[in-house]
């Protein structure tokens, strides 16, 4: 199997439209903008300033980007919060960001969507043994990221 080469560009600037053009679709977090500049051939003191340049124009903005992204998950996957901080963890988040992100899921909107997604769930299992049943729905809701109180809360207020 051939690999590609590393797209050379002949100056940072290049690299600059680029990533500007990349971070402009959409937000991008620091490590994803990193790793397109290595991708491209951008390495060191190069990579660095126009890490900084994008900060500076404000076409990279962590904490927009772990709001975006916890907005973005919640409603249209439905994640709960603990996949949502799991995610933002594994692209190097601040604690302080991902904090912020949680403010952006309104608690009333979060148990709705976990009700919805359990109600949902529950009527494509052909489960008759009640026990049985919930043991699923919680596994199910749990692999979703919403915690496992706030999943037996919701089972028992639904009787």
């Amino acid at each position: 199997m051939e690999r590609k080469p590393a797209k050379n560009y002949t100056s940072k600037a290049d690299a600059l439209v680029k990533l500007q053009r990349y971070c402009a679709y959409q937000d991008r977090c620091h490590q994803e903008v990193r790793s397109k500049l290595i991708e491209l051939g951008c390495y060191g003191q190069d990579l660095e300033e126009v890490m900084a340049n994008l900060i500076e124009e404000k076409f990279l903005d962590e904490e927009r980007f772990a709001r975006s992204f916890a907005r973005g998950k919640f409603r249209m996957k439905q994640w709960g919060r603990t996949r949502i901080r799991q995610e933002l963890k594994l692209r190097n988040i601040s604690d302080y960001c991902i904090r912020k992100a949680m403010e952006e899921i309104s608690e009333g909107d979060y148990l709705k969507t976990l009700r919805e997604v359990l109600e949902r769930r529950a009527s494509k299992i052909g489960e008759s043994n009640e026990f049985a049943l919930k043991g699923k729905l919680v596994q199910y809701a749990m692999s979703r990221g919403f915690e496992s109180e706030l999943i037996w809360k919701t089972l028992d207020d639904r009787q």
